[in-house]
């Protein structure tokens, strides 16, 4: 439905979002790994040793021992670092370059960081609530994702975002237009398709984490709904120009003339 590509939303009590871009950096780095630079067989066993795989979780399957990388609760987080192709990487990483920094910066860098990773265990949760037995690995930062949107929209629904709408027209949005739109599709998309091949149901998870979690671990302070309105850093607001003391000062008073005061 929409890209996001910038906001105007500037960090106000942190400098530098660090888990936002170490989580990145990571997703990054595993994915080349398990991907590009890896071979078929290596990749595959990454992802069924790492990713979520329902029947595991609730107990109709096993894995073969030699591909245990982790312990099974483990996999409800690590499924998360794991992409499919370059695209699914990309679009993950670009939501969270966009409304992670301002997340990070209401809740503070370990707090955010246990957000991000209960968002994603609440995605995989959901996911396995409805696929039980499904023996297909679940993969991708989709529901952490989704987590960080919905408390992004909790904390600033009025700040300017532009976003690329139908992939090809750029527009500068209040936040609460795009993200109430792109919350209201997972759930549509989770009832119309609660087992397609897209896990909506990993992103409705996130998304239901992110809107209880923002509000018990962002900062002391930090309002819910702020009503700030940023303006976008190419809008410059017309003022009234500056006068010295010498153009305040009142005109001199002419003397009176034979034919009465001066007007």
């Amino acid at each position: 439905m929409f890209i996001p590509l910038h906001d105007t939303n500037s960090l106000k009590h942190i400098k530098v979002q660090y888990v936002t871009i170490g989580l990145i950096a990571i997703n990054i780095v595993i994915w080349l790994m398990t991907g590009p630079l890896a071979s078929q067989n290596f990749a595959n066993a990454t992802v069924l040793g790492l990713g979520y795989i329902p029947a595991l979780a609730f107990d109709y399957a096993q894995l073969e021992p030699s591909l245990v990388l982790v312990p099974e609760s483990a996999t409800y987080v690590t499924y998360a670092f794991l992409h499919t192709d370059f695209w699914h990487l990309a679009s993950n990483m670009l939501f969270l370059w966009v409304f992670g920094d301002n997340v990070e910066d209401a809740l503070g860098h370990f707090r955010y960081l246990v957000f991000y990773l209960l968002c994603a265990a609440a995605g995989a949760l959901t996911h396995g609530l409805v696929e039980t037995s499904s023996e297909a690995p679940l993969i991708g930062a989709s529901g952490a994702i989704s987590g960080v949107v919905a408390a992004y929209l909790m904390l600033h629904p009025k700040v300017r975002v532009w976003v690329l709408v139908f992939f090809r027209i750029p527009l500068p949005l209040p936040a609460f237009i795009p993200l109430v739109l792109w919350i209201l599709q997972q759930f549509v998309m989770f009832a119309l398709e609660p087992r397609g091949a897209i896990s909506w149901g990993a992103h409705v998870g996130g998304i239901l984490a992110g809107l209880i979690l923002v509000v018990v671990l962002r900062r002391r302070g930090v309002p819910l709904f702020d009503r700030t309105l940023v303006t976008p850093k190419a809008v410059v607001p017309v003022t009234a120009p500056v006068t010295t003391l010498e153009q305040q000062k009142p005109p001199p008073r002419r003397p009176p003339t034979p034919w009465g005061r001066p007007s």
